[in-house]
């Protein structure tokens, strides 16, 4: 329980800091019922590949400010962005990219979280 309440918290975070920096369609996802391997994703959308840099500078920023670093960084991309934070993996993706991967769509089952 205290595992789960501190993800919660990590993605209240992570989600304030895409939202701080205009991040669209911000989409929390809980995979613990559906995967094995998942816990949770953070989705958002930016608008251009500068947009894409500055979501993921800012939440890395943020989360560094309360003595958290990502466990892993993929990219740069023009496409997608993503951070590992233990049991949370952000992607930040371009519109279409995140189209494209559907992930809300491939993990329908999964439960959304209130953002």
């Amino acid at each position: 329980m205290v595992e789960t309440i501190r993800a919660v918290e990590l993605i209240a975070k992570i989600t304030e800091a895409l939202l701080d920096k205009k991040a669209e369609n911000v989409v929390a996802l809980d995979l613990r019922e559906v995967s094995d391997s998942l816990d949770y994703f953070v989705i958002a959308t930016g608008t251009s590949q500068p947009h894409l840099e500055a979501l993921q500078n800012h939440v890395q920023e943020k989360l560094r400010d309360e003595g958290l670093r990502p466990d892993a960084v993929e990219g740069p991309s023009s496409r997608w962005w993503l951070l590992s934070y233990g049991p949370v993996l952000v992607h930040i993706m371009s519109p279409e990219a995140r189209e494209y991967y559907d992930l809300e769509g491939f993990w329908a089952d999964a439960k959304r979280l209130e953002i």
